[in-house]
């Protein structure tokens, strides 16, 4: 009880002496600001920056494993996969075969063709070669129109789904389904028009640059021996399954390709996860070095409200002895203090929080990242704030509640 007390008599005392100095208080929290703005921008940017590759990967699929020749990934071991061979459709069939009825296995094929309607052309534009099956195995649908069907599978025929990007360069305001475009030298009827999907973050693939055919037309007219590099999306019925699945994806690949037990795979499974383990690494290496940049800045507020808490300390030595005299404990002076450093921190980083929040809608209404401030980083602020005021006035607290009562009488 008498805890209470003394926790409710600093808090009042401590704002009656931030509010009786207003400007050295004002000067006093400006370097916690500065430090609570510049930290919790940065954990915003990188909350921004996962929410912008998630969606900019989300056409991957976070449930779909993919056998590739090479990992999406390679840090400096480019020259371990390049002499692999390259995954082709009898294999993509044999593999769908082995799961028929157990997965969805769809392969596709890709590779950058220059487009062309009427006057307008553009350059190197991903063509990927795809089944009826690739809706299942991804969140992306076509917006209006429709996708690549069985039929124009089996009869190679020449139709086209573009993505939102290329129907705003080429046709503009116009409707595009049924108009004709050049993909090459050949022709293609547009049969629909996919969902904008975004992308092409931190060097990812931008979704809405891409031309989606049958891949035996793709076959047809691109596929040459050296372009016919397949990968098969392999999707379970449930994610639960995705583990167990890899190991039979990786069993029948080797199956197909008659490798020995002692022998390498010569393909490798992608991920979704993969991406985002590489990514965080990457970008939460980046951030940590920021955070640790940004908190210098704290750290320098804490020495402000330190020397502050000193000057404090001696200004008020008579109020102590006083109080000291008329009964106060070590442990109210040590919590008056403490509490003033902690209040003072406390609207510094209030007020923090407040920029950062109008910084964050800047960059949000830029464009630039899906930047907000969630609850639990203004909650993280705010711990930081205080921690830094208890740390900051710990010292000069100390100090103020091991004044001997009569020579702090004696003070002038």
């Amino acid at each position: 009880m008498s805890f209470a007390l003394d926790a409710l008599e600093s808090t009042k005392i401590a704002w009656h002496s931030i509010i009786a100095n207003k400007a050295r208080g004002a000067l006093t929290i400006l370097g916690i600001i500065i430090g609570i703005v510049a930290v919790t921008t940065t954990m915003t940017a990188f909350n921004g920056m996962q929410s912008a590759f998630r969606e900019g990967a989300g056409g991957v699929g976070a449930d779909v494993i993919y056998v590739s020749r090479m990992p999406w990934i390679t840090i400096n071991d480019f020259f371990l996969y390049r002499n692999r061979p390259n995954i082709d459709l009898a294999e993509a069939a044999a593999l769908e075969r082995a799961f028929e009825g157990r997965a969805i296995v769809n392969p596709s094929i890709n590779n950058n063709r220059d487009l062309k309607y009427g006057s307008k052309t553009l350059q190197g534009v991903t063509v990927l070669g795809t089944t009826h099956k690739m809706l299942l195995v991804s969140n992306r649908k076509p917006e209006f129109g429709r996708f690549v069907m069985e039929f124009d599978v089996r009869y190679r025929k020449n139709v086209a789904i573009i993505g939102q990007e290329i129907a705003e360069d080429l046709f503009g305001q116009t409707n595009p389904i049924n108009k004709e475009i050049n993909i090459g030298r050949y022709r293609f009827r547009v049969a629909g028009v996919m969902e904008k999907m975004g992308g092409n973050t931190f060097g990812g693939p931008n979704f809405d640059r891409q031309v989606f055919i049958p891949i035996s037309t793709f076959v047809k007219y691109f596929g040459g021996r050296r372009f016919q590099n397949v990968d098969v999306a392999v999707k379970p019925p449930a994610v639960e399954s995705l583990d167990d699945l890899e190991y039979e994806v990786i069993g029948e690949m080797r199956k197909i390709r008659k490798l020995r037990p002692t022998e390498d795979d010569n393909f490798s499974i992608n991920k979704l996860d993969s991406l985002l383990d590489a990514f965080n690494s990457i970008v939460g290496a980046v951030v940590g070095v920021g955070l640790v940049v940004t908190s210098i800045s704290l750290f320098v507020g804490g020495i402000g409200v330190m020397n502050i808490m000193f000057v404090s300390v001696t200004e008020r030595t008579r109020e102590i002895g006083i109080r000291k005299a008329i009964g106060a404990k070590r442990r109210a002076i040590l919590m008056q203090f403490l509490f003033e450093a902690a209040a003072i921190c406390l609207v510094g980083g209030l007020v923090g929080i407040a920029i950062a929040w109008g910084v964050s809608a800047a960059i949000n209404a830029s464009g630039l990242l899906p930047a907000s401030i969630s609850p639990a980083i203004m909650v993280t602020a705010v711990v930081i704030s205080i921690f830094v005021g208890v740390f900051a006035g710990l010292v000069p607290a100390i100090k103020g509640a091991r004044l001997d009562p009569i020579e702090a009488l004696r003070y002038e």
